[in-house]
């Protein structure tokens, strides 16, 4: 990969924490605890997996860097999800952490020689993988649990339709004071 598209890549990567804001504002609050079904995750609990992958992250990018062949962490999401009582934890604290943590893991890859970003580890589920395409990879992930969410958010119409605006009434007092303020017809 050139340095340009490398560089291209990272800003991308830095904006996702962005792009989880403002895309959680399209979701109003009231339904973040909605489960489109039972082995579904809520938008509160993509959150909460979204700060664990954050944390988790940021180790496995330093073990890229620090030990290359070596194995980086495995987790598994849905046993986190369940373990760590996600449903129980802050969703407001969550979305605090994962900037940070991206913010940090950013300014370390900027300066990095291409040697590092060729540097492999090994994957628990993917195998042997460079730096550059574990980054490729979590550079989707936010907007991927983005789709989710959206995917939940529909879900949650179907059963919670918008309410329709409330019609403009006017007081029949009012109506027929604004009339006489009007100029009379000649």
């Amino acid at each position: 990969m050139f340095q340009s598209e490398r560089n291209e890549m990272l800003e991308s990567f830095s904006r996702g924490p962005a792009l989880l804001s403002s895309g959680l504002r399209r979701f109003p609050k009231k339904m973040w605890l909605y489960k489109p079904a039972p082995d579904r995750w809520s938008i509160h609990e993509i959150i909460l997996h979204l700060a664990d992958s954050e944390a988790t992250a940021y180790i496995r990018c330093r073990g890229f860097i620090a030990q290359p062949g070596r194995q980086v962490l495995d987790i598994d999401p849905a046993r986190w999800a369940g373990s760590l009582g996600y449903y129980y934890q802050s969703s407001h604290e969550a979305l605090e952490i994962i900037p940070r943590l991206r913010r940090m893991t950013c300014r370390l890859l900027a300066n990095l020689s291409s040697a590092v970003w060729a540097a492999e580890v090994q994957h628990p589920k993917l195998g042997p993988m460079t730096l550059e395409r574990w980054v490729s990879l979590q550079e989707r992930h936010i907007p991927h649990h983005l789709h989710q969410m959206l995917h939940n958010y529909e879900e949650w119409l179907k059963t919670h339709p918008p309410r329709k605006p409330a019609q403009a009434t006017q007081h029949p007092a009012m109506a027929s004071r604004e009339l006489s303020m009007l100029p009379r017809a000649c």
